[in-house]
């Protein structure tokens, strides 16, 4: 069943004069929660994306349950928090253009290529989408003289924005013995960029598996003879690529990093910083509004043991879709997400069995009449998703054209069915096999609900043809993304839930399946198997058949999503939620 993961509160948002910020977390969960041991925010537990707010001014905010205070806050700091500069258009505009003109301009392909992926790393890319696709077209043939740099870059930007190219660029930098020639580690920059380039590799796709394994074991061995800026990058890599990143958190750690660089482009920093700030100041509006639509809808007024959660949910939606155009696709994705915490609470800590059966057998009947039969508390959350559900239908309905409430309808039984599941298991004591136990966890944790969810609110590319990949099955896109975002879950909670005695996570059934005892090796083993799913998703790009790109974008974010929110470490490139929290809503960067 659902585990409920009860962790220490991390405190109420602090003090100005304390410099700290906590989001309140007493409660969490595998649908979408923060798996997160208790760990208290230190000096030297530096986000990867807020050690540029030390410079910035703070931020007093409420706690994150006190929704009240939040929706209070948001609205008075939606017109305060953005410095008045950034508001004014034309600026942008002339930043933008002279940005374009220098794009357009730049006559050495590498120059183009890195000026495109330093747009990307920035966060304003989306100004030049355009642009930047036309170019990729155009830089898609290559030349046979590239150095090793040169034709890594070019082969993880065409892949990362959708381009086909063959792995088979770099043979040339390949021996007769089918290996790495070994002169190329003397050139550490051009072995980073393989490195990087690696991780966008597909099944079957051998020479990128070679390049991965010959890169990283240099880097490793060499790294501490590096200078230290250079260092500093290869170190960031190792522990995560840059394909694996989640979006707006790298814009936010990459604009601090840039503008240290002696050779950065003043223009296009200052671009960075407004761009970020500007789109800072659409979340807080976005989340005031997702408080104003919680607040109303008077759930945890009425049950008291539901999570109120909004901000967390809210942070999910960044990291799935972080294109500002996206923000109407936020707020609906966040109030399922809501939705969902709130079911999954009666099912893991409030309802009996046979409670939750007559919850499940009304589900699938999605009929108001079905209700009836149901304990109070279930009625009110019953009501809450049919009303939400339906409305979100509407809006697709007005703003796509498209009639989807069977589909939405599907992916809600289908999760609701997953979570009976679970019950059953747990009431009758029976342990699943590790594949069951996964393909059920993908359908419980939301990512199939999502994933649909997104595909119809964003509306760009559905055809009749693609909607019909999208249910019984589910597309493998969907499923791969859904089980890295499941095991990311069991890695960060398998010893609180043991502790706890819930049911066993892949953790556990894997140990059992493969004879394991030392729980490091099976966890080693998970992180390949995620590796794996990262080479299906990767495929997905390339796919002749393949869904909308936007579709398939958002289902690679909810993996590297997942894995930032889930994978905690002192001093390293990973840090908490609070931290994100802070830098992504509530902290503007300084000029």
């Amino acid at each position: 069943m659902v585990c409920m993961r009860t962790i220490s509160s991390t405190s109420q948002l602090l003090a100005k004069s304390k410099d700290t910020f906590k989001v309140s977390s007493s409660v969490a969960t595998r649908s979408f929660s923060w798996l997160l041991s208790p760990k208290k925010l230190t000096a030297s537990r530096i986000s990867m994306c807020a050690s540029s707010a030390a410079s910035s001014s703070s931020v007093v905010v409420p706690p994150a349950g006190d929704n009240n205070s939040l929706l209070k806050y948001l609205r008075q700091s939606a017109a305060v928090t953005v410095p008045q500069e950034i508001d004014d258009n034309t600026r942008t505009t002339e930043l933008i253009e002279g940005i374009r003109q220098n794009l357009l301009e730049v006559k050495e392909p590498v120059e183009t290529m890195r000026l495109i992926d330093t747009l990307q790393r920035l966060g304003i890319a989306y100004h030049f989408e355009k642009d930047i696709n036309s170019l990729l077209e155009n830089l898609s043939g290559g030349d046979s003289s590239e150095d090793l740099f040169t034709t890594s870059l070019r082969f993880r930007l065409l892949r990362h924005n959708g381009h086909h190219i063959s792995p088979d660029v770099f043979q040339k930098f390949m021996g007769e013995n089918g290996k790495f020639k070994e002169s190329l580690k003397e050139d550490t920059i051009g072995m980073l960029s393989l490195y990087e380039a690696s991780y966008l590799g597909a099944n079957g796709e051998d020479v990128l598996l070679k390049a991965m394994e010959f890169t990283k074991a240099h880097l490793k061995e060499a790294l501490p003879q590096m200078e230290h800026q250079l260092g500093k990058q290869v170190h960031q890599s190792l522990e995560l690529p840059k394909h694996l990143r989640m979006a707006r958190l790298e814009a936010r750690r990459y604009i601090e990093e840039y503008s240290n660089e002696s050779d950065h482009n003043s223009t296009l920093l200052e671009l960075a910083k407004f761009d970020y700030n500007k789109v800072q100041s659409l979340h807080q509006m976005e989340l005031a509004e997702i408080s104003r639509w919680w607040k109303q809808l008077g759930l945890v007024d009425k049950l008291s043991f539901a999570r109120d959660r909004p901000l967390e949910c809210f942070l999910w939606t960044v990291g799935i879709l972080p294109e500002p155009k996206y923000s109407s696709c936020r707020i609906e994705l966040a109030k399922t997400i809501a939705i969902l915490l709130v079911i999954d609470d009666i099912f893991d800590t409030y309802g009996s069995f046979d409670q939750l059966v007559l919850f499940t057998n009304a589900i699938r009947r999605w009929d108001l009449n079905a209700m009836e039969e149901l304990p109070e508390y279930m009625k009110i959350c019953y009501m809450a998703l049919y009303n939400t559900t339906n409305e979100i239908c509407y809006k697709i309905l007005k703003e796509n054209g498209l009639s989807v409430l069977p589909f939405l309808k599907t992916t809600w039984i289908n999760m609701i069915e997953g979570f009976m599941l679970e019950a059953k298991w747990l009431n009758s004591g029976e342990v699943p096999n590790l594949e069951d136990y996964i393909e059920n966890g993908v359908t419980t944790a939301g990512s199939y609900m999502a994933l649909v969810h997104i595909f119809f609110l964003i509306g760009q590319g559905v055809t009749e043809d693609n909607v019909k990949l999208l249910i019984n099955p589910y597309p493998k896109l969907f499923s791969s993304a859904g089980r890295i975002l499941r095991l990311w879950d069991d890695l960060g909670t398998a010893k609180e839930e043991q502790e706890r005695g819930d049911v066993a996570s892949s953790i556990q059934l894997f140990m059992k399946e493969k004879s394991i005892t030392c729980e490091n090796e099976a966890r080693n083993q998970i992180i390949q198997m995620v590796q794996g799913l990262w080479k299906e998703l990767n495929g997905e790009l390339m796919a002749p058949n393949a869904l909308p790109l936007p579709i398939i974008k958002a289902s690679l974010n909810m993996a590297r999503t997942s894995q930032v929110v889930y994978q905690h470490e002192e001093d390293s490139y990973f840090s908490s939620v609070d931290n994100y929290v802070q830098s992504l809503f509530f902290t503007p960067i300084s000029f």
